[in-house]
């Protein structure tokens, strides 16, 4: 599995990149890969207000529907719309082309206490 070392990542299999007072948000190769095909990805609101941890999009694949949390609280100010038209980008490339949405965190010590890429490998090795 991909686990790149300059992201963040959550216990439910979403990573964050940095990105100045934003961060990038996706599902991680782990994730994707369980999903099997995704042929739907439900987009969350530019505008809208996400606490973290909470659902704010969703991901439907041939097997099952999923939840995605977002990894940290603040705004969603940007989204990924070509998702609607190629859902299958979240498996072809799921940290680059495959992103979800952008947000603008609140609080940027919440981006430091998720899972470094050390402590993502552990948790899908068990």
């Amino acid at each position: 599995m991909n686990v790149p070392e300059d992201l963040r990542y959550t216990a439910d299999h979403e990573w964050a990149r940095l990105e100045g007072n934003r961060v990038r948000v996706g599902i991680t190769d782990y994730a994707q890969d369980a999903l099997g095909d995704v042929v739907y990805v439900q987009l969350p609101e530019p505008g809208a207000s996400i606490t973290g941890g909470d659902s704010f999009s969703e991901v439907e694949s041939t097997k099952s529907v999923s939840d995605i949390y977002a990894p940290i609280g603040g705004v969603v100010v940007d989204v990924n719309s070509e998702l609607s038209d190629a859902p299958q980008r979240v498996n072809e490339d799921p940290y680059g082309e495959g992103w979800i949405a952008i947000i603008e965190i609140r609080e940027s010590s919440d981006y430091e206490a998720l899972l470094d890429a050390a402590a993502y490998r552990k948790l899908i090795e068990e």
